[in-house]
């Protein structure tokens, strides 16, 4: 089954972050970002927080989510 099949569904996957890696643990086609809550596709996602276990959307998602955490660097 490919995406492109008329009987394809997109779903949710679990996946576990690891510094400059991740596991999925259950398939999917996308994972949802931590601060906006807009779907990212698993083959487009680059950014994500080991600690927290979040994924973002962009870099100014994952800003948002340190500032929000009390982690900046000032």
């Amino acid at each position: 089954m490919n995406i492109y099949d008329k009987s394809f569904t997109p779903s949710e996957a679990v996946i576990r972050y690891l510094d400059g890696d991740y596991v999925v643990v259950r398939p999917g086609s996308f994972v949802r970002c931590a601060v906006t809550g807009k779907p990212i596709p698993v083959d487009e996602l680059m950014y994500w927080n080991v600690d927290r276990q979040e994924p973002y959307a962009d870099a100014d998602a994952a800003l948002e989510a340190f500032k929000r955490h009390g982690l900046s660097s000032q």
